[in-house]
């Protein structure tokens, strides 16, 4: 059984790649036969595939440890073929659709894949490798410095993710200290910052004026390959949120002042949920595992084979250590059938929902790894978080495994968190929308926006005077703004399906836990809104889908008592 540290990266050689690639091209448009054209089509996907494997690898590993240099000049390198590898596949699915054999060939592949390979197509063109190249080169820069950050506190040094805890103290002193600490480190390198985002954002215009569209968003909406909605509707999905959403996230946070006994909620105050402190995970990152086990064999047959699996080969990286990336996300390697967790343990109840949620990302790609298809092994964003969220909410029962006597905080924190990141989650994405469509904008017009954001769908926040992040900076720390852009409105809408989850789950598990099992084998063989029909759910967009689930949420959390907890 080989395992991750064993597996084999051997630097792509571009120029063989495209001959080998256009031999094998030349195969499928010429196939005599539909046969001879799926054959074609899998021998293609083999050897994407391989180039698949070769980056993933060098992504995992430059993430791990952004001081190997060998991998950071690998990660430099398909930083510059990405987009040339990226021209390969366009080829491929410009060949695709104008088969002549396309009727048959979607009775066995799927139409999502003729839909996936006219968005990549329209999204895409031979003009724009140079800037794809400068926008990969800019986005490693921010991941990079966000990297970097050791931050002086309390007489030692610590990351980011590290600082989490301290975040969470009783003591309001050290809260109010370790969050201005962590602002302190954007604040000193702002500049770069923002220099990175204004860079970013005119290379993006650049590409989508090129590609013959008036701004990025249109682009941008093409990348996240929103096969089956558009953004009018994200729009009055924003509007529901600001509407049934945002007016009872604040009075949560009034609830929370209240329990844990302070006039005013200020920004350093909102991770602190109970006055006798958070609920945490009661042993070491290895005793989270063993617990993980545990909960994985009993929740089903299939999570008990994933999670071993996992295990056996060593496929999670998941403690905070300095040099290694910020964040958490699960990717696949395909040549080894993998899924792979990266985390930055820190001692917090992150450190669960990371076990839940990035292993339901990786147990849908475990389900659907043979599905044939590599562009089915992961659905599209909002569809693939469902996947993770909802884990999170089926894993319930177990939880007493990692919270023992704190089990309820951790329940009524873990709802009422998924409940106010909804107004967040939008008004990152309303942001985007603003920003590339005033690509002009100075990053000062930039933050100005997202302060009126922030007053919009986050109104009972309070900086208590920090200036870095009164002056509406706060967003700099989201690297999808940075990495992935529109990537975000992803998370409300699959939270919005996840509470259904939670709510089908505590009324009838078996059948609950059978609609989530048929999504994960389904992987992204259909759109988003076909995989929430066929997971019995409702669509975020219907009429008052989201007031049911969210009214539904807020009775439950009116049922606790909050202040004995």
């Amino acid at each position: 059984m080989l395992k991750f540290q064993d597996y084999q990266y051997e630097r792509p050689v571009l120029q063989e790649d495209q001959h080998a690639f256009k031999e094998l091209l030349n195969l499928f448009t010429n196939a005599p036969s539909t046969d001879k054209a799926i054959d074609a089509i899998k021998e293609i996907n083999t050897f994407r595939n391989k180039l698949s494997t070769l980056f993933n690898l060098v992504y995992v590993r430059a993430s791990i440890n952004t001081k190997d240099e060998f991998y950071q000049k690998e990660r430099d390198y398909f930083d510059e073929i990405e987009p040339e590898i990226k021209a390969m596949n366009t080829a491929f699915y410009k060949e695709l659709i104008k088969s002549p054999y396309r009727m048959e060939l979607e009775k066995q592949f799927g139409s999502q894949l003729f839909e996936i390979a006219d968005f990549e197509i329209k999204s895409f063109s031979p003009d724009i490798i140079r800037l794809l190249q400068k926008e990969n080169k800019l986005s490693s820069q921010y991941s990079k410095l966000v990297a970097s950050a050791e931050v002086e506190f309390q007489g030692d040094t610590y990351t980011l993710a590290q600082l989490g805890p301290f975040a969470q103290s009783e003591e309001r002193s050290i809260r109010k200290q370790a969050v201005t600490a962590s602002a302190g480190f954007f604040e000193s390198h702002v500049d770069q910052f923002d220099s990175i985002y204004d860079q970013l954002v005119k290379t993006r215009h650049e590409i989508a004026v090129k590609l013959g569209y008036k701004n990025f968003v249109e682009v941008g909406y093409l990348r996240m390959l929103r096969i089956d909605y558009n953004a009018d509707m994200v729009d009055v999905f924003r509007r529901q949120v600001r509407e049934f959403v945002v007016p009872l996230a604040t009075k949560l946070y009034e609830k929370q002042a209240e329990r844990i006994g302070v006039e005013s909620l200020k920004f350093y105050d909102e991770n602190f949920k109970f006055k006798t402190g958070n609920a945490k995970p009661k042993g070491s990152p290895e005793w989270i595992i063993e617990n993980g086990k545990k909960m994985y064999a009993e929740l089903s047959d299939e999570t008990n084979e994933f999670f071993q699996f996992m295990l056996d080969r060593n496929l999670l990286d998941l403690e905070a250590k300095k040099g290694k990336e910020a964040g958490g996300y699960c990717t696949f390697i395909e040549d080894y059938e993998a899924p792979f967790i990266f985390a930055n343990f820190n001692g917090t109840s992150g450190d669960v929902d990371v076990l839940t949620h990035e292993a339901g990302h990786a147990f849908q790609a475990y389900s659907s790894r043979n599905i044939g298809v590599p562009e089915y092994i992961f659905p599209t964003s909002e569809s693939a978080e469902i996947h993770s969220m909802s884990m999170e909410f089926f894993t319930w029962p177990w939880m007493e495994l990692f919270f023992k006597e704190d089990v309820d905080k951790y329940k009524y924190a873990h709802l009422a968190d998924g409940l106010q990141f909804l107004p967040y989650g939008v008004a990152v994405d309303e942001f985007q929308h603003l920003v590339y469509e005033n690509p002009e904008w100075t990053p000062k017009e930039r933050k100005d926006a997202w302060k009126q954001l922030e007053e919009i769908y986050l109104p009972h926040r309070d900086y208590d005077g920090n200036e870095y992040l009164e002056s509406g900076a706060f967003w700099q720390r989201q690297g999808h703004i940075y990495d992935v852009p529109f990537y975000y409105i992803d998370y409300t809408l699959a939270q919005i399906c996840a509470f259904q989850f939670w709510k089908k789950s505590r009324e009838n598990h078996e059948a609950a836990w059978a609609d989530y099992l048929n999504l994960c084998k389904l992987g992204g063989s259909k759109a988003f809104l076909g995989l929430v029909k066929a997971a019995n759910l409702r669509s975020p967009f219907e009429e008052d889908a989201l007031e049911t689930v969210i009214r539904t949420i807020e009775t439950w959390l009116e049922s606790v008592d909050d202040k004995a907890l």
